[in-house]
Order: C-alpha cells, then sequence, then structure tokens
C-alpha cells in the first residue's frame, strides 16, 4: 500500500458540515478543519494561506483574516485514524495551483454524504500536496529512510506475523542494535513497541467497524488467543476490547442522533 494512502485509511468525513461562508475578523475552532479559499487571504500561527490554497488546522485555533472559503471539520477519533494527526502540525497551508481557486468557488453548498465525499477529496488533495512537497514527519517520515522504512512496511503489510526484532532487523538489512538505534531515533518508541501500538491501532477500528468477535480480531492482529490481546489491547487503550467495542457503538449512535436533529 503507498504509504499516503496508508496514512489516510480509515479518515472519513461524517458529518463535516462542508460549506461555503464569509471568514471577516476572528474565527476560533476546537476540531481539524479545513479552509480552501475561494478568495482573500486566512492567516493562523504565523501560517498564511491565500486564494487557490487549502489550510488544515487542529484545534483548537484562532484564525483571523477576510476571505471567501469552502470549509468543513474532521472528528478525527478513530486509532487508526488519529495517526494522520500525530504526523500533521498545529497547523500547514497547502499551496494551490492555477485554477484552484475557481474550482473552490464552483462548490455548491451540499449535505450528507455528498458533502463529506467533497470534504475528503479537499482534504486527500491538500495533504498529498501538502506532504509531496518533503513535509515528512514522525512514523511517516521514517517509511523513507533506509533503515527505519523497511521494518515499517513489513510491520504494516503483514500486523500479524510474529515479528521479532531479529526478523525486522533482516528485513532492513541492518543488525539489530542498528535497527533499534535508528527506529526510536525516527519514530519516537523502539521497533517492537510501534508494533504493538499499530496491531493495537487496528483492533480498536476492528471492533469499532466490523461485528467480528473478540478473538476473530485478536488473530487477525497477530495474537493467538484472546486472553493475551485484551491484556495487551487494556494496557494501550485502558479499557478491554469489549468495552472499547460498547463505547464505540454509543458514540455512534450519539453522532446519528444528532446528525438527524440538525436535518429535521
Amino acid at each position: 500500500m503507498d504509504p499516503f494512502e496508508e496514512l489516510l485509511r480509515g479518515v472519513r468525513a461524517d458529518g463535516g458540515d462542508l460549506r461555503r461562508s464569509e471568514v471577516i475578523g476572528t474565527v476560533e475552532c476546537d476540531r481539524l478543519a479545513v479552509y480552501a479559499l475561494v478568495s482573500g487571504w486566512v492567516e493562523v500561527a504565523g501560517e498564511t494561506a491565500r486564494a487557490g490554497d487549502v489550510l488544515v488546522a487542529r484545534g483548537p485555533f484562532t484564525l483571523t483574516g477576510r476571505a471567501e472559503v469552502v470549509t468543513g471539520t474532521y472528528d478525527l477519533t478513530g486509532a487508526v485514524a488519529s495517526r494522520l494527526a500525530a504526523v500533521l502540525p498545529e497547523v500547514l497551508v497547502s499551496r494551490g495551483t492555477e485554477g484552484c481557486a475557481e474550482f473552490y468557488g464552483t462548490l455548491d453548498e451540499e449535505s450528507g454524504v455528498v458533502a463529506d465525499r467533497l470534504l475528503d477529496w479537499i482534504m486527500v488533495c491538500g495533504l498529498r500536496t501538502w506532504f509531496d512537497s518533503e513535509h515528512r514527519t514522525g512514523w511517516f517520515g521514517a517509511l523513507a529512510d533506509d533503515v527505519a522504512g523497511p521494518a515499517l512496511r513489513a510491520m504494516h503489510a503483514d500486523p500479524a506475523r510474529p515479528w521479532t526484532l531479529a526478523l525486522l532487523a533482516r528485513e532492513a538489512k541492518v543488525s539489530r542494535t542498528t535497527l533499534a538505534g535508528r527506529f526510536a531515533k525516527l519514530v519516537g518508541t523502539p521497533p517492537l513497541t510501534y508494533l504493538t501500538e499499530w496491531r493495537m491501532a487496528l483492533a480498536a477500528d476492528l471492533l469499532t467497524d466490523s461485528t467480528a468477535t473478540v478473538a476473530a480480531v485478536a488473530k487477525r492482529v497477530g495474537y493467538a488467543d484472546a486472553f493475551g490481546f485484551s491484556a495487551a489491547f487494556k494496557r494501550v487503550h485502558r479499557v478491554s476490547p469489549s468495552e472499547y467495542r460498547a463505547g464505540a457503538r454509543v458514540l455512534s449512535g450519539d453522532r446519528q442522533h444528532a446528525r438527524e436533529l440538525v436535518v429535521h
């Protein structure tokens, strides 16, 4: 899988409230927000976006300016989706190309699924341009490294494999000591710690988005039995897999109710 596609896996707007509006003066927001500028300018945390640019900011933040914008918000609550927030700065500006501002200006206000998919398109295009401009940080940036990259890609491609430091070092064609030091320096955690966190992120999303049993989820992320998996899951997420699934369903129901209230 392309690293960028992997980064965005599971990130989808759901009631993102895409709308065309004006920014005059100061605006405050406490969620991840996307602004595609039709005209004018906006500034936040020392970054300035102008017509044709896309600004992505993680809340809470205060934005000032005078512009016409197409905007929407994201709630990155999924465990895998939250990995996107982990590699984004507080604010980024993705520079537009010729014709971007005019295109944004053609987007009429939509609602429901259509609005969410338009917001996804703006978000993905903006992030792709920004990351392609060599803005690579954290584990995503480490994917390009000759040592950490092969180990990361191996874990992502087959998280259920019983990886050891020796096996990962073999993938990277370096010694275990070299891999451990380089990986920790670039990613911020040792390889096997990262593997556990990645497995638990995948497991959390499987518990949220599927009807698979806890035992089935455990096998999909590399655990032979549900007991060992549950203990690891609770260490990372502070709740058991069953409790996590129940909480996710309640949250999903609350969001659906909120959307129904807005529609009616």
